[in-house]
């Protein structure tokens, strides 16, 4: 694990949020560390002052992306929400951030740099899995989810749907979204792991939001 204070100087965090830029633009396969180093306009020298090499570069990445992961996650008021409105909340979140994984970079660093990039996969799951536990585990403490849970079982599915949700040939039906798979993903889980209590407070929650969609 990378040194937390190494990887918030300014001057690494915008050598490598300029080379995520660059990596959209050309791909990461295209790109050496000379192209890298010219393109941001300084020295190799400078560059290797900060990375080790361009795997030392992608690695780095990974772990700004780790960084802004919890910084966004901290903006949670969750003293004040139930484990219900917790998961929904964390799980629009990590929807909307798998999403944005372009997937020709997503190709190439499996093609390229699979043990980086599925050390990183193996993070953000075991990341998300513990986050899902807790909040089973506060369901059950709140008499919103039943107590009766298979916790690491159901934690576990639901962090592999969510890995699923993004394969590329898992809508398999014509027109159907992300958001509708989402939508359905979350509903039949909640239902599922739910006390009389929590179905109540979601069907409640749910009507508010249907309702909020159509006055937009």
């Amino acid at each position: 694990m990378y040194d937390k204070l190494n990887m918030s100087d300014p001057k690494l965090q915008e050598i490598l949020e300029k080379t995520v830029e660059l990596f959209y633009e050309f791909g990461i396969r295209n790109l050496n560390m000379d192209d890298i180093s010219r393109s941001l306009g300084i020295s190799k020298k400078t560059l290797y002052l900060y990375v080790k090499s361009k795997e030392d570069l992608i690695e780095k990445l990974f772990y700004l992306d780790e960084m802004k992961w919890d910084l966004e996650m901290s903006k949670l008021t969750v003293e004040n929400m139930n484990a219900i409105e917790i998961l929904l909340q964390v799980s629009l979140r990590v929807f909307e951030e798998m999403g944005r994984f372009n997937p020709k970079l997503k190709f190439e660093l499996k093609k390229y740099y699979e043990p980086i990039f599925q050390q990183f996969m193996i993070r953000k799951q075991n990341h998300i899995f513990s986050q899902i536990s807790k909040n089973i585990e506060r369901g059950i403490a709140e008499g919103l989810y039943r107590n009766d849970i298979n916790v690491e079982l159901v934690a576990g599915l639901y962090v592999r749907n969510l890995v699923m949700m993004h394969n590329n040939d898992f809508c398999f039906v014509e027109n159907i979204t992300f958001d509708q798979v989402f939508q359905v993903m979350f509903e039949n889980h909640i239902r599922a792991i739910s006390s009389q209590e929590g179905i109540v407070y979601f069907e409640k929650r749910k009507s508010e939001i249907t309702q909020l969609n159509k006055n937009i």
